[in-house]
């Protein structure tokens, strides 16, 4: 018996409802995860907004997925791996990177794959990255904001793969194709 409730628009707290309904206005349905996090209107809140600011950030589109696929791998959010997946499947990312990503192994490129140690290290760290892992960061090209950046979408993405196992947020229908188990 789950303790969390999977709200509806017409069930959610009141706080959370218009929230709820900008959602589904622009994705063209309500997510169980959203349904899930409604539950705390503040957090729901918190996420869209933490993410809001994560896509605006200076990392392009694919490099904002390398963040939030390691962190989601790393955390074992199933929904996250695939949700993030199909966005990455719409950018025509390289199969190779997905696939690489969803493994947590090496990437074939080297300027994302220089993001991903990062972020593992931002991770393994809990911010307390070392000169030698930054270094070697920047040397692939990225910037100190994006070191920051890559802090802000951890932060944003730990919320979300939290808020999923903790509710055990199920695969919406549309992202079945992309199911995501940890290995073992």
């Amino acid at each position: 018996m789950s303790h969390f409730t999977a709200y509806e628009l017409d069930t959610a707290p009141d706080a959370a409802r218009p929230v709820m309904t900008g959602v589904r206005r622009a994705l063209g349905h309500l997510p169980a995860a959203v349904g899930l996090m409604a539950g705390s209107p503040e957090l729901l809140k918190g996420f869209l907004a933490a993410n809001a600011a994560f896509e605006a950030t200076d990392l392009d589109p694919v490099a904002r997925e390398v963040v939030v696929l390691t962190v989601a791998t790393r955390n074992g959010c199933h929904l996250c791996v695939a949700m993030h997946t199909a966005t990455l499947t719409r950018h025509d990312a390289d199969p190779a990177l997905i696939k690489a990503l969803r493994d947590g192994t090496t990437l074939p490129e080297p300027r994302l794959e220089a993001l991903r140690r990062f972020t593992v290290a931002v991770l393994d760290h809990r911010g307390a990255v070392g000169d030698a892992e930054l270094n070697a960061f920047l040397a692939a090209g990225w910037q100190p904001r994006h070191a920051l950046d890559v802090v802000l979408g951890v932060g944003t993405y730990t919320i979300s793969t939290f808020a999923n196992r903790l509710t055990a947020a199920p695969l919406d229908e549309p992202l079945q194709e992309y199911a995501w188990a940890p290995a073992a």
